[in-house]
């Protein structure tokens, strides 16, 4: 099973939480890539957002800045909005990623979590899941044709004759990322695509639904879905014993999402909430070693997932306390569940 850490590179402060710039959470973001590196995870994805409280709006440069000071360690955007984004763009930015890295990049796209980028770029949200379907087909005709070739669709000018480069030595790898919508999990399975699952709250074993839906509908739709294999990311956090994991992450955790809520209606996080979240049957992957190990170990047979990915700095914990857990994760959770 392949392990790896996500981040949004937020700088949301804590509850007496350190202040961060935006420029020093992207060096820190470096830092991870290096520990998580050095530490044997296999993967490290940094999200897209375009808004104050996060600090990466161009993780392909981030991650280039990152693979310039890595050897081996799979580099993705965790994830590249799509829907507001050029293809053509984004398939170029990622495939220079791949070359500099000596092919090590991915592509993780997704209709995205926040509203920002649609009126940035000029994007009606009316079009919400028209843009993210049109968008997804010409990434798809731009990764499977090395040389010209001719789309022409609604939101995009025509491409007549033409070529995107550069050219990845192998066929970029690209999944889609899903929060818990059927709908979503349908359009990556009919096109043969492996999906990672958001799973941020409620039981996991909710979404085995989806997890076997998207398993049915490759099958149905002519694929092997041994080449299409599903990925999951959840916020968590590993200290030396669950009091600490505990106490060190929910001051942070806490104060990102009670004012994440304030913006979608939800209530205040509570410390009875989240002690229900990081429970076994909870969506938070957080404890010491042996914990975390189990609670993985069990989403994967519920899930029949072969790769989990945690994500750490929700909100702003200090930098020691990130890369200490990204150790963690690596050399020892690890070994307990690979």
């Amino acid at each position: 099973m392949e392990l790896g850490i996500t981040s949004f590179a937020e700088t949301i402060k804590g509850l007496g939480g350190p202040e961060v710039t935006h420029a020093d959470r992207l060096r820190q973001v470096v830092d991870e890539v290096v520990t998580a590196e050095a530490s044997g995870l296999d993967v490290y994805g940094l999200g897209e957002h375009h808004r104050p409280d996060f600090a990466s709006s161009s993780p392909a440069v981030a991650l280039a800045a990152a693979a310039g000071k890595t050897n081996r360690i799979r580099l993705f955007p965790a994830v590249s909005v799509l829907s507001t984004d050029d293809p053509v763009r984004v398939f170029q930015q990622y495939a220079t990623l791949d070359a500099v890295s000596g092919g090590r990049a991915e592509l993780l796209v997704g209709r995205g979590s926040f509203i920002e980028s649609f009126p940035l770029f000029g994007y009606s949200l009316d079009d919400y899941n028209e843009l993210f379907s049109e968008k997804l087909d010409l990434l798809l005709k731009i990764r499977d044709n090395d040389g010209p070739f001719d789309w022409s669709g609604g939101f995009r000018s025509p491409i007549k004759g033409q070529g995107v480069y550069p050219r990845p030595d192998r066929p970029l790898p690209i999944r889609v990322g899903v929060g818990g919508t059927p709908q979503s999990i349908i359009r990556a399975a009919e096109r043969g695509l492996p999906v990672a699952l958001a799973i941020i709250g409620g039981a996991p074993e909710r979404f085995k639904v989806l997890a076997d839906l998207h398993r049915k509908t490759l099958i149905d739709s002519g694929y092997d879905p041994t080449d299409a294999p599903l990925s999951v990311h959840a916020h968590g956090y590993i200290a030396d014993d669950n009091d600490t994991a505990a106490n060190d992450y929910y001051p942070s955790y806490a104060a990102a999402m009670t004012r994440l809520g304030r913006e979608r209606g939800w209530g205040p996080m509570t410390k009875d909430q989240f002690d229900m979240m990081r429970a076994p049957e909870g969506s938070l992957v957080l404890g010491d070693v042996e914990t975390v190990a189990a609670k993985i170990a069990k989403w994967r047979e519920i899930l029949g997932v072969n790769r989990f990915e945690l994500h750490v700095s929700v909100g702003t914990i200090p930098h020691d306390q990130v890369l200490r857990s990204i150790e963690l994760l690596g050399t020892k959770v690890a070994p307990l569940i690979t």
